[in-house]
């Protein structure tokens, strides 16, 4: 079978797009988060981070992961008090792209997988609760920006992942319906957001899943890497 848009499917239905995760699904990223987190956090004196205690805190946007690493050394934010600490935050994360101290990585497969499902006709989008110019700042550098038509951060609509409106503003803005689309992500956010807006989602285990075990999600496929992709939408067709 040729790898085309037409004979790409999801459980006999037909597809017209794929939506990915970011953090945790496409990228490695949690370095950079913690050293972004721990220089703000360093700022206030307050004791650094692990990046394993971080990575359980990933997934709901730098607002609630600032809020769960303070009280993790036992401080309670006010509104205020969130919102300078997530602008500190955000300094700190671009200082890591602009200073070339970014070690934000591909996980095995990503390229390949994007390569395929993009060369194949298929309209590709980003949905992340990261910041949508920080996102866009990361496929650039990492060059996977030539295989995503549209990029949706956290600030890019009212409400981020888990509502769906960030999956369906993806898909309003690919020109697909959500019937026509499937989720790639690695978090119960991902799979909530797609259940909600009536899109199937597939996960990875090696993601940022707030410390539950990727296995237990209630997702309808999981993948070891994103190189497994294509034989789910092309039925282990060849490579081309």
């Amino acid at each position: 079978m040729e790898r085309t848009a037409s004979t790409a499917a999801w459980r006999g239905r037909t597809l017209r797009g794929v939506l990915f995760d970011l953090d945790g699904t496409l990228l490695d990223t949690a370095a950079d988060i913690a050293r972004a987190l721990n220089r703000t956090f360093g700022e206030r004196s307050w004791e650094p981070l692990p990046v394993s205690d971080v990575v359980r805190m990933v997934g709901r946007g730098s607002p609630i992961l600032i809020e769960r690493a303070a009280a993790s050394r036992g401080h309670t934010l006010d509104a205020a008090g969130q919102d300078a600490l997530v602008e500190r935050f955000f300094h700190h994360y671009g200082a890591l792209e602009e200073s070339n101290e970014s070690d934000a990585r591909p996980y095995p497969g990503v390229a390949e997988a994007l390569r395929v499902v993009h060369g194949a006709g298929l309209r590709v989008a980003v949905v992340t609760n990261k910041q949508q110019r920080f996102a866009n700042s990361l496929l650039a550098r990492l060059d996977l920006e030539r295989w995503v038509d549209v990029v949706v951060g956290g600030d890019t609509c009212e409400r981020r992942k888990p509502d769906p409106q960030p999956l369906l503003f993806a898909c309003e803005s690919l020109a697909i319906a959500p019937s026509q689309a499937l989720m790639v992500g690695d978090s119960v956010n991902d799979v909530s957001a797609a259940r909600a807006a009536g899109i199937p989602v597939v996960c990875v285990p090696y993601g940022y899943n707030e410390g539950q075990d990727a296995r237990s999600l209630a997702c309808d496929a999981l993948i070891d890497s994103l190189a497994d992709l294509p034989a789910l939408l092309w039925d282990q067709c060849p490579v081309p």
